[in-house]
C-alpha cells in the first residue's frame, strides 16, 4: 500500500470519529438536562472513574495509557460542554459583570497612589506610566503597601511581580495568599541599573554595594567581575542610592536607576551593568475594589487544588477546551499547611467573550479554593 492509501483509511476513521463524537455530545446534552431537571451535580467522578477503568480494560495493553489520556479530555470537554447547557451565571459572574458596568470608561489621571521604597523607586516610574498626575505615597516593604489598600489609605498601589532576568518577585505573591485586593492594570518597565557613588569616588576603591535582591540577581555577572567586593541586600534600590548618599564612608556604591544619581546628587559609575540588554520589570496596579476598564483582555486567578493526581491537569484541561491561553502558571507553599500550594495564573481572553464568562461560572467548582484577581489591559 502507498502512504495516500493509509491517509484515506484515517480519512475514513476520522468521519466516524466526529460523527460518533457529536451524537456523544447530543446525549451529554441530554443528561446535562437530566441533572438540572433532578438537582444533581455535573461532575459524577465515580462515574468517570468506572468508564476510565471500563474502556482501559477493552484496549490493548500497550494502548491503555493513550486511552485514559483520550478519555480524560473527553470527560472534560463533556462537563464543559454540560454546564453551557445548564446556562447560569455565578455569583462571580454576577459581581464580575457590576464591575464592568459600574468601572468608569477611563482609567484616571489622577489617584492616591501606594509604592513601595522612596524617590525614585522603579515603583515611582512605573506609576508615573500609569498615572498623570499621582499623589504617591511611599512605604517601607510590600506589606505596607497591601495594607494600605485594604485599609483604603489609597486607592491604588504598584507592586513588582515578575523580571525577564531574575524570575518572579516571591515576596509579593507570598503576600497575595493573605491580602484581599483587585488588578486593575499592568505595565512593563524596561530596567536599566547604574552603579551610583558618590562624586569623586573610583570604581576601584569600592568595597560595598547596596541593592535589592531582585537588582543584585540581575548583575550577578556584573558583581562577580569585581572580586571581593561586599553586596548587601536593603528593601529598595532607590533606598539603597539614598543609603549611599547619606553614609560618610567614600567606599561604598549603590545598583540603583539613573533618576536616583540625580535625585542624590552621586555619580554614574558604570550605566547599564544588568547581565541582560533586555531587562523588563512587570509592575501590577492593585485596588481594594474590583474596576474592570474597557478593553481588558487579561485576567488572574489564584487556586488551590486537592492534593491528588490530575487535580492541575482538569485546570488546564477546561482552559485548553475553552480555548484560552495560558500566559503564566506559579506556584508558592501556602503558609502553615504541608506541601500545599497556591497557584496563581494569568489567563489571556477578553473580559467579553463567551470563554471567559463560561470559565467564571464553572472553575470554582472544581477547586478547593479560588479568588478572582481581576480583569485588565497591560499598557506597554
Amino acid at each position: 500500500m502507498e502512504l495516500k492509501d493509509y491517509r484515506d483509511q484515517i480519512d475514513r476513521i476520522d468521519d466516524q470519529i466526529v460523527r460518533l463524537f457529536q451524537e456523544r455530545m447530543d446525549v451529554a446534552a441530554n443528561i446535562a438536562k437530566f441533572k438540572q431537571d433532578n438537582g444533581l451535580p455535573i461532575l459524577q467522578s465515580a462515574r468517570e472513574r468506572e468508564k476510565l477503568a471500563d474502556v482501559s480494560s477493552k484496549a490493548k495493553e500497550d494502548m491503555q495509557a493513550y486511552l485514559r489520556v483520550l478519555y480524560s479530555l473527553l470527560f472534560e470537554l463533556s462537563r464543559t460542554y454540560q454546564e453551557k447547557q445548564h446556562g447560569k451565571e455565578s455569583e462571580l459572574y454576577k459581581a464580575i459583570s457590576h464591575a464592568i458596568d459600574s468601572t468608569p470608561r477611563l482609567f484616571p489621571r489622577s489617584a492616591s497612589v501606594a509604592c513601595q521604597g522612596v524617590e525614585g523607586a522603579y515603583s515611582q516610574i512605573a506609576c508615573e506610566k500609569l498615572f498623570a498626575n499621582p499623589s504617591i505615597q511611599y512605604f517601607r516593604n510590600f506589606e505596607g503597601v497591601f495594607a494600605a489598600i485594604e485599609a483604603g489609605f489609597c486607592r491604588y498601589g504598584i507592586l513588582p511581580i515578575e523580571n525577564s532576568t531574575a524570575g518572579s518577585v516571591n515576596k509579593v505573591y507570598d503576600l497575595m495568599i493573605s491580602h484581599n485586593f483587585h488588578i486593575v492594570r499592568s505595565t512593563r518597565l524596561k530596567v536599566d541599573h547604574s552603579l551610583l557613588a558618590k562624586p569623586g569616588t573610583r570604581l576601584s576603591r569600592i568595597k560595598e554595594i547596596f541593592s535589592h535582591e531582585q537588582a543584585i540577581s540581575q548583575c550577578a555577572g556584573f558583581l562577580k567581575s569585581l572580586g571581593n567586593v561586599k553586596i548587601t541586600c536593603c528593601d529598595n534600590t532607590a533606598l539603597a542610592a539614598q543609603t549611599v548618599a547619606l553614609s560618610e564612608r567614600d567606599d561604598v556604591a549603590a545598583l540603583s536607576s539613573r533618576v536616583c544619581a540625580e535625585l542624590y546628587g552621586l555619580a554614574t559609575l558604570k550605566s547599564a551593568v544588568q547581565d541582560e540588554g533586555n531587562n523588563h520589570t512587570r509592575f501590577l496596579c492593585i485596588s481594594k475594589d474590583t474596576e474592570i476598564y474597557p478593553g481588558a483582555d487579561k485576567t488572574s486567578i489564584m487556586l488551590v487544588l486537592p492534593h491528588k493526581p490530575g487535580a492541575l491537569y482538569k485546570v488546564l484541561a477546561r482552559l485548553f477546551a475553552l480555548g484560552i491561553n495560558l500566559i503564566k502558571l506559579e506556584s508558592r507553599p501556602i503558609p502553615n499547611r504541608d506541601f500545599e500550594f497556591m497557584f496563581y495564573l494569568d489567563l489571556e481572553t477578553s473580559v467579553y467573550s463567551e470563554e471567559f464568562v463560561q470559565l467564571m461560572c464553572e472553575i470554582g467548582g472544581i477547586c478547593e479554593e479560588f479568588k478572582y484577581l481581576g480583569s485588565y489591559t497591560e499598557v506597554v
